[in-house]
């Protein structure tokens, strides 16, 4: 069955989740340098089917374009055209570092490996996938 992917897209890092085969759970799948998210990216999309990507949309509390929302616009854009085929849909990213970093302290994390900004972006990730899992099954 095939899976649903989330980018937390960044200028530095990008995390990213997935869900289970049976889109119930998502797990947090890894934090890599954006430089190569794409070489990452086929090769993932070579291993395991997955239906949609879901790619994190930053904005602020008034829904307008922050500082980065230019820079995932132009990712998005460049993944269509290298992957034409896979379905994308935007999420709202919004508080999902700040969940995250909570997140890792109620699961007992300890304060170097919180500080740690690739575990964050990759629990983020998580974040918006099981918000959206949750959205599709109230």
């Amino acid at each position: 069955m095939p899976r649903i992917l989330c980018i937390d897209y960044g200028k530095k890092r990008t995390g990213i989740a997935v869900t289970d085969p049976l889109k119930i759970i998502a797990t947090a799948l890894t934090t890599i340098e954006t430089k190569d998210l794409f070489p990452f990216l086929k090769n993932y999309f070579l291993k395991e089917e997955v239906e949609l990507v879901l790619i994190g949309e930053p904005k602020n509390l008034d829904d307008s374009d922050t500082h980065a929302t230019p820079l995932v616009h132009q990712f998005i854009k460049k993944f269509k055209k290298d992957f034409p085929l896979m379905k994308t849909e935007t999420v709202d990213e919004r508080y999902t570092s700040k969940l995250a970093v909570q997140a890792m302290v109620e699961m007992g994390m300890k304060k170097k490996d919180r500080q740690k900004k690739e575990n964050i972006d990759q629990i983020a990730a998580a974040i918006m996938l099981q918000e959206y899992l949750k959205a599709l099954n109230p």
